[in-house]
């Protein structure tokens, strides 16, 4: 009865468990194995996985030259681990192209204008040029990731995920000026063009005249800042810091796709390949960049082995799951309503006499099966199929023989146990073990005792033991712990009701034929943790202990023995 009471306890409380994250998917099994048994406070970390991601957007600067829109584009790689719920690490590469022109004519510095190195002395002699550039631009950062979508007090899980990032790394550009027309002279007529740049439609007119009278070919290399580190003498090294800020969509447990705005900022006027705006006005405003972006984000790795990344988990999911458990348990109630002696919780006849002996279920006894309760029997062991008065009396013509004794016996047996023309038709209990055990628990002594019940009411019957495991562990060790399960049951079998042992076959399983296939909730598990016992098969022959494999490591005592006949195992 307390094994059907404990089942209902487990059906309740599994409604409110939904992870599925398993003792090795965490950074230590065993600390999250002590966690779900209640040894430890805190659960095990989870192993999660990487997150590779693909970007690609607009990719503009804002610097002296006004900048074209569309201005360019940005693609690039990041690499992304979450070190806990909230934070993550991230290396991010972009690469991009930037594109800007100038509605305004900018003069050379002899003419007190800004174009005052002398990649501009072609225009000494000229009205002026209106800037007009093309930037190839790169850089490597490590980026420091805070999310905060995922810490959530009403639902298990988040489908939106917002979040901002900082960090720094390292760059490197290459502007490129549309300097000069294809004989390689300064552009003329320049002056012509209208200056009304002043307002939305007069800046519109000059880009659409610019675009008419340039070529369009990038051919001069703007001005790059002398004695910086470079590669080779050639390639400019700038430190950048870059701040973002997104938001992701989660579309499955392996893809999510994002939206993220991106500032790269770093000490350098020369992006656009213009630094100063007059001769006058030489301070050096740096030239910013920006990359508007859109991320798809892969979840890499085997989710048997490694949750999602923890900025999709929910670090209050066990927590809540707890609370929920505990309080959809039944409070244990000890009222007795009837004074039988059976508790409500368990009596399935609420309202017995006062006084009535009754059975396990709370039933009022009925001993000699005649359909009158033995409170209201005044011969309550009154011959089997004899007829009787009100009062449960027999009525018969004399005394009661030795027929009718051997006829109430056999009809007793006969409702406890069919005949032994049925031996070989008999559907034997199974038992299960918790984890780490090999020893026989108490709930299922009743169990044992019916099977031997059995063995000795047939004689010649031969009965196979088979142990099993869960899928955890290696396949020698479960090999050996199913073993020793199974040797368990036979020494009790053996040692408690003397049942023969050449009647017994031991064989093992260990977790090649689980009851629950693909298991990954603890009952489930418990449910592969047993030993079947079945009337012996044509197949079925006798095991000996597994080669190789190690007998379990803590001694565990026989239920039936002071000796160490079995043992504690770490296996499962």
């Amino acid at each position: 009865m307390l094994v059907i009471v404990s089942s209902s306890l487990m059906a309740q409380t599994d409604k409110a468990i939904k992870t599925s994250i398993t003792d090795e998917m965490t950074a230590n099994s065993d600390q999250n194995k002590s966690w779900r048994m209640g040894q430890s406070a805190y659960s095990a970390k989870p192993k999660n996985a990487w997150e590779l991601g693909v970007h690609l957007g607009h990719f503009f600067i804002d610097g002296d030259v006004d900048r074209r829109i569309p201005g360019g584009y940005g693609v690039g790689l990041h690499l992304r681990k979450a070190i806990h719920y909230v934070f993550s690490l991230r290396a991010d590469f972009m690469y991009g192209q930037a594109r800007g022109i100038d509605p305004q004519m900018w003069s050379h510095v002899s003419k007190g204008g800004g174009l005052v190195e002398s990649v501009y002395s072609p225009y000494a002699n000229q009205d002026g040029w209106y800037p007009s550039h093309k930037t190839s631009y790169g850089y490597l950062a490590r980026q420091g990731v805070l999310n905060i979508g995922n810490l959530l007090f009403h639902k298990d899980k988040n489908k939106w995920n917002w979040y901002t990032a900082i960090g720094a790394g390292l760059s490197s550009h290459k502007a490129k000026l549309d300097l000069l027309d294809g004989n390689g002279n300064p552009y003329s007529g320049l002056s012509s063009i209208s200056d009304n740049f002043d307002t939305k439609a007069g800046r519109k007119d000059i880009i659409k005249a610019l675009d008419a009278k340039y070529d369009g070919v990038y051919e001069t290399e703007g001005w790059k800042k002398a004695g910086i580190f470079r590669l080779g003498d050639e390639t400019n090294i700038h430190v950048v810091f870059t701040a973002s800020m997104g938001i992701s969509r989660k579309l499955s447990k392996r893809i999510n796709l994002g939206l993220e705005h991106q500032v790269i900022t770093s000490d350098n006027d020369a992006l656009d390949g213009i630094r100063f705006r007059t001769a006058l006005d030489q301070t050096n405003n740096n030239d910013i960049s920006h990359y508007t972006n859109l991320r798809l984000g892969i979840n890499l790795g085997n989710f048997d082995k490694v949750t999602e990344p923890l900025y999709w988990l929910n670090p209050l999911d066990a927590q809540m799951n707890d609370i929920a458990s505990l309080k959809q348990r039944p409070v244990f109630d000890l009222t007795d309503t009837d004074q039988d002696g059976v508790i409500d919780m368990l009596d399935q006849e609420m309202e017995t006499a006062a006084g009535a002996p009754v059975d396990t279920r709370g039933i009022a006894l009925d001993s000699d099966g005649d359909g009158l309760a033995d409170y209201k029997d005044e011969e309550p062991y009154s011959p089997v199929g004899s007829p009787i008065n009100d009062k449960g009396v027999a009525q018969v013509k004399c005394c009661i023989n030795m027929d009718d004794i051997n006829k109430s016996v056999d009809t007793k047996i006969s409702k406890a146990i069919v005949s032994k023309s049925d031996c070989g038709n008999w559907f034997l209990p199974m038992i299960h073990f918790d984890l780490d055990k090999s020893n026989i628990k108490p709930e299922f002594y009743g169990h044992l005792h019916h099977v031997a019940s059995v063995m000795k009411m047939c004689p010649s019957l031969c009965v196979t033991v088979q142990g099993h495991t869960d899928v955890r562990s290696s396949n020698n060790y479960n090999n050996a712990l199913s073993y020793d399960r199974a040797e368990n049951v036979v020494n009790h079998l053996v040692s408690q009701y003397g049942v023969d042992r050449s009647r017994i076959k031991i064989m093992y399983g260990g977790e090649e034929t689980p009851m629950v296939a693909g298991s990954k909730r603890e009952k489930e598990h418990y449910m592969n943790r047993r030993v079947e016992i079945r009337v012996c098969g044509t197949n079925d022959t006798e095991m000996s202990r597994p080669e190789g494999a190690p007998r379990s490591s803590k001694g565990v005592k026989s239920t039936s023995s002071s000796k160490f006949i079995g043992n504690k195992n770490s296996g499962y």
